[in-house]
C-alpha cells in the first residue's frame, strides 16, 4: 500500500528528486525544514481545534461559530500552506523512504480527508452558524471516505499501525473535555478501567516476550477503547442537542475533522519507521 506498489515506473523518477533542485539543496537543511513543518502543524492544529470545539459546543462559546471562523481562518490558511510547502520540500529531499512507506499513503490520503472536511464541511458549517447544506454533506460523505481509508491503511502497516494509539488517545482526551457531569465521571472511571486492565493483562499476566498473545491482547484494547469513546461522545453529541452551533451532525463532523487532523500528523510522525 505504499506509493510505489500505485506508481511503480515512477521509481527511477523518484530515486533522482534527491539529486537535483530543489531537493539536493534542501538536503543539508533538512532538520530546519522539518521544524517549520512542525510549527505549521502547530498552527493549524490550534486554528482547528479552536474551530471544530466551537462546533461541537465548547471552547470560544461567548462568540457564534461565524466569528470563530472569522477569527481563525488566516491562522489555519497559513498553517496548511506552511504544511504544503515544507512538505514537498522535505519530500524531495528523502523521495525514497516516502515512496516505499505505507505511512506516507495513510498521511496522503488522512491530508486529503483533512482538507476535504475543514473547507468542504467544518468552514463551511460555522459560516452558516451550524447549518449543513446539500453540498457540504457531499463534501462530509467524501471526507470521511477518505478519512476511512487512511485509518485503514494505517491499520494494517506493518510496524506503523501502533501508531494508531496516538488518536485514540486524541480521540479520548477530546471526549474527556467536552463531556461534562455524571457522564464525564463515568466515562473517566470507564477509561481508568480499561487502562488498569490492559497494563496488568500485559505487564503482569503476559511475558514480555510473548508476542503471540500480546499483539491481539493489545488489538483487543484497541477496540475496546475505540469503543468506549465513540460511545462517550455518541452520548454527549444526543444529550447536547442542538445548540447555537449546530445538530448532531455537525458535532459528529466537527470531531471527525478534529482527528482526520491527528491522524496526518501521527502518520507522519510513523514513517520512519516503515
Amino acid at each position: 500500500m505504499s506509493p510505489q506498489d500505485f506508481f511503480p515506473a515512477a521509481a527511477e523518477w523518484v530515486g533522482r528528486l534527491d539529486d537535483v533542485f530543489p531537493g539536493v539543496w534542501i538536503k543539508p537543511y533538512f532538520a530546519q525544514w522539518e521544524v517549520g513543518h512542525l510549527l505549521s502543524m502547530a498552527l493549524l492544529g490550534g486554528a482547528s481545534i479552536l474551530l471544530n470545539l466551537r462546533l461541537i459546543g465548547y471552547g470560544l462559546t461567548d462568540d457564534p461559530p461565524s466569528v470563530v471562523r472569522r477569527q481563525v481562518l488566516p491562522w489555519l490558511n497559513l498553517g496548511v500552506v506552511g504544511i504544503l510547502f515544507t512538505g514537498v520540500l522535505i519530500g524531495t529531499s528523502n523521495p525514497e523512504r516516502l515512496f516505499t512507506s505505507e505511512a506516507f499513503t495513510a498521511k496522503m490520503l488522512g491530508l486529503a480527508a483533512a482538507l476535504v472536511l475543514t473547507y468542504g464541511v467544518a468552514l463551511p458549517a460555522a459560516r452558516e452558524d451550524g447549518r449543513i447544506r446539500p453540498l457540504t454533506a457531499a463534501y462530509a460523505a467524501l471526507g470521511l471516505g477518505l478519512f476511512g481509508l487512511a485509518l485503514g491503511v494505517f491499520a494494517t502497516a506493518k510496524l506503523v499501525n501502533p501508531g494508531l494509539w496516538h488518536v485514540v488517545t486524541a480521540a479520548g482526551l477530546m471526549v474527556l473535555f467536552v463531556t461534562r457531569g455524571l457522564t464525564r465521571i463515568v466515562y473517566a472511571a470507564g477509561l481508568a478501567v480499561l487502562i488498569a486492565s490492559q497494563l496488568a493483562v500485559t505487564q503482569l499476566l503476559i511475558p514480555a516476550d510473548d508476542y503471540a498473545r500480546l499483539d491481539p491482547t493489545h488489538k483487543g484494547f484497541f477496540l475496546a477503547f475505540a469503543a468506549w469513546i465513540l460511545g462517550a461522545a455518541a452520548v454527549q453529541i444526543i444529550s447536547a442537542g442542538r445548540g447555537s452551533a449546530g445538530g448532531w451532525g455537525v458535532k459528529a463532523m466537527a470531531y471527525a475533522t478534529l482527528l482526520v487532523w491527528v491522524t496526518t500528523a501521527a502518520a507522519g510522525r510513523w514513517i520512519a519507521f516503515a
